[in-house]
């Protein structure tokens, strides 16, 4: 649908004659239907769906952002969490430069999600600097940050369950819309636009994560992989810079793995940056072009999967180290 199509519409509004129906009347007609279930087939509701490289489209971000392909996105400079006595992270650093698939890994208790936490807001750093697309991030709210364009997923699924697929995607959109309360409230014409909109790119979202058909499915309903599937979606809704994964992973069997390893590929060439928390070295030593390795909250390791794949560091941090004493039976 187009934005000359969408201005035709408010001017028939205006003018009191009966308007075409939007997105969001046809995905309701759709699920109006008595023959129909939560299944909804995309192209119902918009034909060009059919059409991936439609969906990529919709789905790139079309916000300005500061650094080019292959210039740093977010800086990491001496970063520092302490609780009480415990340092959790201590004095990491590392650069994301936008277009990277950014791996960022360690044993249980490395630190890795205190510094996911750390870079997104949910921490306050002890010590150190994070640097977002040339501005700082110290002490900035978190609907701020996301704002600013850092959206992230959890390691425990964080959905709204009662809410179908495509509301919780819709509820991402909210981050990148003008609209006051006022002017929501009173469905001014750019209020109507935004929600228009929403549910374009809500659809869209959907089908570019592979669930288009679950539309209309409450969120709790899902299969736990296409639950992290709608994860993403809603991140990715927010338009972020930066899309940070937290062990997006856990659970999955090795074929969702792969499809998920295709997922962030594609993900990446659609313009976005990624930053992926995981445990499985497998998933991240196929997707990633770069990792930073943590053991203990400090930073052992930094560089291609096959240069941190052959870092004795990395190999005792992850297998551990012989005992002596064992080393002296063994003899």
């Amino acid at each position: 649908m187009t934005g000359d199509h969408r201005a035709d519409e408010h001017r028939a509004d205006d003018a009191g004659r009966p308007a075409d129906p939007t997105p969001a009347d046809e995905v309701q007609a759709v699920l109006a239907d008595p023959a129909s279930t939560t299944v909804v087939d995309p192209t119902d509701v918009n034909p060009d769906l059919a059409d991936p490289d439609f969906v990529a489209d919709v789905v790139a971000p079309s916000r300005d952002i500061g650094a080019k392909v292959g210039e740093p996105l977010l800086e990491v400079s001496g970063l520092t969490v302490r609780f009480g006595g415990v340092t959790a992270l201590d004095d990491v650093s590392f650069t994301i430069n936008r277009g990277d698939i950014f791996g960022l890994i360690g044993p249980n208790g490395a630190g890795k999600t205190t510094c996911f936490n750390a870079i997104t807001g949910v921490y306050e750093p002890s010590a150190g600097s994070v640097t977002f697309d040339g501005r700082p991030l110290k002490r900035v709210k978190r609907h701020e940050i996301t704002r600013r364009g850092i959206a992230r997923t959890f390691q425990n699924v964080r959905l709204f369950g009662e809410m179908t697929a495509l509301e919780n995607v819709v509820v991402g959109t909210d981050a990148r819309h003008r609209t006051s309360v006022l002017g929501a409230a009173l469905r001014l014409p750019r209020h109507q636009r935004e929600e228009r909109d929403a549910v374009d790119r809500g659809m869209a979202l959907l089908e570019f994560v592979g669930i288009g058909a679950r539309a209309a499915e409450k969120a709790r309903n899902l299969p736990y992989g296409d639950q992290r599937r709608l994860e993403i979606a809603r991140a990715l809704a927010t338009e972020p810079k930066l899309l940070c994964l937290d062990e997006p992973a856990a659970g999955f069997n090795p074929s969702e793995k792969v499809a998920l390893m295709e997922l962030i590929q594609k993900v990446r060439d659609d313009g976005f940056t990624v930053l992926l928390i995981e445990h499985d070295m497998k998933l991240v030593m196929g997707v990633t072009e770069r990792i930073v390795v943590l053991e203990f909250g400090r930073k052992i390791a930094e560089g291609t999967p096959q240069q941190v794949r052959d870092d004795p560091r990395v190999v005792a941090a992850y297998l551990g180290v012989p005992d002596e004493s064992e080393e002296h039976a063994d003899d």
